[in-house]
């Protein structure tokens, strides 16, 4: 059996250890991002927002240009600080509707991403479910005319 020499030992246990102190530092990289929403006034809205890169990078909420920041506006951190959620409760219309950015920033850079939040008023979320569900029920019965008007010799 051949043994390494012991110079040779060394130096593949020095290249361990530098390779495992020298992390190459990367910027941000989104590893989810926001979608665009439709809520009713009075509802939640929720917004989920991860990155990942070397160092850790932090996640911050803006709305138009501005940091998120209201009692009905709640960021919650995810637990190993890669990410966190953006959730508004109740939802405002016409108020809440806008554009809302999760930026991702640590030393070596910084990203951006974004998502639409609609927000339906009462009356128009009811009126456009009554369209839906009166259109439903003048196809269904004016079926049942057509199929009885087949049927009947």
């Amino acid at each position: 059996m051949v043994l390494p020499s012991l110079t040779a030992l060394r130096i593949v246990v020095i290249l361990s250890y530098l390779a495992q102190c020298i992390k190459a530092d990367s910027s941000p990289t989104f590893t989810r991002i926001p979608v665009d929403q439709i809520g009713i006034s009075g509802g939640v809205a929720s917004f989920v927002c991860q990155a990942v890169g070397e160092a850790k990078p932090r996640i911050t909420w803006m709305k138009k240009g501005k940091k998120v920041s209201s009692q009905r506006f709640e960021v919650i951190e995810f637990d190993d600080g890669t990410g966190s959620v953006l959730r508004i409760q109740p939802l405002r219309a016409p108020r809440d509707e806008a554009i809302y950015e999760c930026t991702a920033t640590n030393s070596n850079g910084e990203i951006t991403t974004s998502a639409k939040l609609t927000v339906l008023s009462g009356s128009h979320f009811f009126s456009m479910y009554a369209r839906t569900l009166l259109t439903y029920n003048f196809y269904s019965h004016f079926r049942h005319v057509i199929h009885y008007a087949l049927s009947s010799p």
